[in-house]
Parts: C-alpha cells; structure tokens; sequence
C-alpha cells in the first residue's frame, strides 16, 4: 500500500512538472514572437480588429493601424486587410473604423477590404479564410499587438495561410507599455487554443 502510495505521488510531481515545464514554453514562445519580427513580403496586410469609440479607433486599435500603414508604405504587402465586427449596440464595426482610418491618411479605398465579422481571433480568421482563398492569397503580415502575435499566426497557418506578424510599435498594448499580465493571459489563451481548439477561446481579445 505504500508502494502504490508513493508511485501514486511521484507520478502526480512528474505531471505537476511537466506542466509547470509547458506553460513556461509558452510563455517564452509567446515573449519571443513578441520580440522577434520576422516579417517579409506578402499578399495581404491584415489588421486584427480591436475596439473602436463610434468609427473612430481606439488607442489599442490605432496604434494598429499606424503599424499596419507603416509597412504597407514600405510595399510590403500591395492591400491592407481590417477585421472585427461590432460590439452590441454599436453602430460602427471595428473593420469599417479601421478602413476609413486608412482611406483618411491617404490609402486607396479600393487597396483596403474590410471583413466586418467576428468578434475574437479565431472568427476574425475563419472570415478572412471565407473571403480570401488561401491558396491565390497564402501570405498575410499579421498587425496586432505583440503579445497577441503568436496565436494570430497559430490560428492563421492552421486555417492554411503562411502568417508573420508585425506588432504594434505605440500605445498601450506595446511591449513598452504592456505588462506582464498580457504575456500571462495571451499565453493562456494560446494553450487554450491549442489544447480545446474553437471551444478554448472565450478569453476576450477585445481591448480598448
């Protein structure tokens, strides 16, 4: 009985390790996509959606925007993308604050599409993959902020798209303005994803 006690308590510690071990490598994966801008040419430039205060952005969101218009100057990609939906009983959708931001600062309307669907990250991708084929558009740069980096492009590429990210540079959600709470909570909400898929992604992506 003492035999069976123990082995009982040493495969709890192992599991208590090994999960003490994983969630460490998320984390630092998490802080390395981060901190590590791998970003190329592309074929499409796509703005994660983040709120906006009746069709104008907010800080969060606009400091997307001037990342996203930074590396579209730069001809890194020839269209800007911008998704997100409403929050109920708004009257604007982030993706159409998003464009017209855009279109104000002189990009063409016709180079920006935006996908008014989807309130978190996962739904904002699965619009995108219903508008843009993967297979004639494959290459996105991801602008969202840093820490939201790596499960952009985790839910991207599984949704058949080849995704770098290029974060946010100013405002809040900047690495440096973010905390360590952000790191703490995209890092859980990427083992959520990756561990309960659609099902493990109630965490709010929506930030002001």
């Amino acid at each position: 009985m003492f035999l069976l006690f123990k082995l009982f308590w040493r495969t709890i510690s192992a599991l208590f390790l090994l999960l003490i071990v994983f969630i460490t490598f998320v984390i630092g994966k998490t802080w390395y996509a981060a901190n590590n801008e791998t970003i190329r040419k592309a074929d499409l430039i796509v703005v994660m959606g983040a709120a906006q205060l009746d069709g104008r952005p907010g800080e969060v969101l606009a400091a997307r925007l001037e990342e996203s218009l930074r590396i579209y100057r730069k001809e890194l990609a020839p269209r800007i993308v911008t998704l997100g939906s409403a929050a109920p009983g708004d009257r604007f959708t982030e993706a159409g604050s998003g464009k017209n931001w855009l279109v104000q600062k002189g990009v063409r309307a016709s180079t920006v599409t935006a996908i008014s669907k989807g309130r978190d990250t996962y739904a904002s991708i699965l619009a995108l993959r219903d508008t843009f084929d993967p297979s004639k558009t494959p290459d996105l740069i991801i602008v969202t902020d840093p820490y939201h980096c790596l499960r952009s492009m985790t839910i991207a590429r599984d949704k058949g798209f080849t995704a770098t990210c290029s974060p946010s540079r100013s405002g809040k959600a900047s690495l440096g303005s973010a905390g360590f709470r952000y790191l703490i909570r995209e890092s859980a909400a990427y083992i959520a994803y990756v561990t309960l898929g659609r099902h493990g992604i109630h965490i709010s992506d929506h930030v002001a």
